[in-house]
């Protein structure tokens, strides 16, 4: 593997409320290689955006974060200035911000605004500037370059929108870029278009790629390694291969559960869902977070915080995969890659999971008022 492009360690953030002090982050690790993607997946309010938000120095002044390493190729991040920080933004590290109608300025034509960027931080003329933001419209699949140059954002579509925003990330050449759930409010067809894009443009750069999703279909098209976040902690990493077909936290199990599978969820059929709300993200963890709605909880994940630790490669091939909604991988896949870690006490064999658990779990909270949703079998 290349060397880190990102690497960070024990990433915290701390946020002071009326309500008292919210921690939406609490010690996260991941690195980022040259030339790979990283998927970080969870369900909204983990933490998914606020971990991006913490590594690109865009947090409010009241929010407080620590870590014990934030890097950029080995650059330091943590206690930056803002003169330090707006050199590097745009520059060495870029973000593809959810809704582009937002994230650009409505005041401005779109050329104006990517010029600046350039202009910025390559000292270049404005004619050069224009001829480079030419070439990477083009290079994004957006047509007549020169006429999008003079229109204003709201004269765009929203994948045309998307487009510019990954074409300004890539205006000088950065090495890392942080894409925060790109494809939202884009339609299907378009959603494929800006991942396919994506794909193709880090192929040709060799730049590492944060993508930020709740879409597990996305994270299996594009990703090499995945982070799956809940309660503002890395729950489970690995490889998208490992995570996605043989999980190992419930957690993961359970959102590959509430995946209608072609050909094998039938009409009518109840989806997978999680029972229950995540906990309020305030005070010290004191037992595993997703205690509450686990069907494999037992006294051991409260005895106390639960850390990351290493799936060996020696663990058994299809331990902890889905049995009904997902189906069982064989048994003769290969072993775990280096790296595996999951955040759980559960033996790593598989044993411990009652095929039926997530059934009994599930018809349990139902009784007292928890409802799962049902496919329409109309």
């Amino acid at each position: 593997m290349s060397t880190s492009v990102l690497e960070v360690r024990g990433l915290a953030v701390e946020i002071p409320t009326p309500g008292g002090l919210l921690r939406p982050v609490r010690g996260v690790d991941l690195s980022v290689a040259a030339g790979e993607t990283l998927a970080i997946v969870g369900e909204s309010g983990c933490g998914k955006s606020l971990t991006s938000l913490a590594i690109m120095g865009l947090l409010p002044r009241n929010a407080r974060i620590t870590a014990q390493k934030i890097a950029l190729k080995g650059a330091t991040l943590q206690g930056l200035s803002d003169r330090a920080w707006r050199a590097l933004r745009g520059n060495r590290i870029a973000m593809i911000f959810q809704d582009p109608m937002t994230a650009l300025d409505p005041c401005y034509r779109i050329g104006d605004q990517m010029m600046e960027v350039l202009r910025q931080h390559r000292k270049v003329s404005r004619a050069a500037a224009r001829a480079r933001c030419l070439e990477l419209l083009r290079q994004v699949g957006i047509s007549s370059p020169e006429q999008r140059l003079e229109q204003f954002p709201h004269q765009l579509s929203g994948g045309l929108r998307q487009r510019v925003m990954i074409a300004m990330a890539l205006l000088c050449e950065p090495e890392l870029i942080i894409a925060d759930e790109p494809t939202t409010a884009l339609d299907v067809t378009i959603q494929a278009q800006i991942l396919h894009l994506l794909a193709r443009i880090q192929r040709e750069t060799g730049i590492g790629l944060v993508l930020i999703t709740h879409d597990l279909g996305v994270v299996a098209g594009i990703a090499d390694r995945v982070a799956v976040m809940y309660g503002g902690q890395i729950v489970e990493t690995g490889t998208c291969a490992d995570v996605l077909t043989r999980p190992l936290h419930p957690y993961t199990e359970g959102l590959l559960r509430s995946i209608p599978v072609p050909g094998a969820t039938r009409r009518g059929q109840m989806l997978g869902y999680i029972p229950g709300v995540v906990p309020r993200q305030t005070g010290e963890l004191t037992r595993c977070g997703f205690l509450e709605r686990c069907p494999y909880a037992s006294a051991a994940c409260a005895a106390g915080p639960v850390p990351l630790r290493e799936a060996a490669a020696a663990v058994t091939a299809g331990a902890g995969a889905p049995t009904d909604a997902v189906p069982a991988p064989a048994l003769d896949l290969p072993a775990r890659a280096a790296g595996n870690a999951v955040r759980c006490v559960l033996p790593l064999d598989g044993s411990g999971r009652p095929a039926d658990a997530w059934q009994r779990f599930t018809r349990a909270t139902a009784a007292l008022g928890d409802e799962p949703l049902a496919r329409s079998a109309s």
